[in-house]
């Protein structure tokens, strides 16, 4: 029932609705890349060394899957994939490309902040700005812990922290970020922004160590993303120049304690 959902789960659905078909535009290429990806500026998989090395028969789950592009990556290198959204739209979309690529894998529409699968089901957890943007960490993280497997991968991309810190709480959602901190690192959790009805949630590196560490997480890696020394344009949000000097993206990589 949609009655019993968090106010942020039913804004984020309504907007994300009203946004598929901008991204049933660009599906289609998403969905045919056969690179593994991460963020705006596209940095390869193959350089960062983020997921695991095989995914040959890992059940994997997608926390805020949206059009199930980076799903689709891995359950043709051999994972047994699962796609969770919030969003009807985004997840209708998502169908079409399983159809039009002849790969299909289970689509759940639900919150990825209480989920229906059962604990311990999975040995990958991922989210490449999905859950771990829209979803309140301190109901995403302890999910994620419960699905996974002793020994299994939490894997996760979300905005820089210094590209949060560089935006005020003024700024409308296109705003830029600028070479100066606009906004307190202290109680960062959850932003919203004048112009747009989407609730995001930030955190900083430390409370994200503390939380992860709380729900079972050994830390592996946080990679902070630069681009290619040969990239020649700016891409959506981040400005070329200023992701140059600081990391507009970072992924969190964590293991489940045996």
């Amino acid at each position: 029932m949609t009655e019993s959902l968090p106010d942020h789960v039913l804004r984020n659905r309504a907007e994300w609705d009203r946004m598929a078909a901008d991204f049933a535009v660009w599906a289609p290429r998403a969905w045919a890349q056969e690179e593994i990806t991460w963020g705006e500026f596209h940095i390869p998989e193959s350089t960062l060394h983020a997921l695991p090395a095989s995914f040959a028969g890992l059940d994997a789950v997608e926390l805020g899957c949206g059009t199930a592009y980076f799903g689709s990556w891995l359950a043709r290198r051999g994972a047994h994939v699962t796609g969770i959204d919030n969003s009807p739209a985004q997840l209708a979309t998502a169908r079409q490309m399983q159809a039009r690529f002849d790969l299909e894998f289970p689509l759940i529409l639900g919150n990825a902040e209480a989920t229906p699968f059962a604990a311990s089901s999975f040995d990958l957890v991922l989210s490449e700005y999905g859950a771990s943007i829209w979803c309140d960490p301190y109901a995403w993280i302890p999910e994620a812990s419960r699905l996974l497997r002793p020994g299994g991968s939490l894997v996760f991309l979300v905005n820089g922290l210094i590209a949060m810190l560089a935006t005020s709480p003024d700024d409308t959602i296109d705003v830029k970020p600028t070479n100066e901190l606009r906004r307190p690192l202290f109680g960062m959790h959850r932003f919203e922004w004048p112009d747009d009805e989407t609730v995001e949630f930030h955190l900083p590196h430390g409370e994200w160590i503390r939380l992860l560490r709380a729900n079972g997480f050994d830390i592996e890696q946080l990679l902070e993303l630069q681009p290619a020394a040969d990239a020649a344009a700016t891409v959506g949000h981040i400005p070329l120049e200023w992701a140059r000097q600081w990391p507009g993206e970072e992924i969190w990589v964590a293991r489940k304690r045996s």
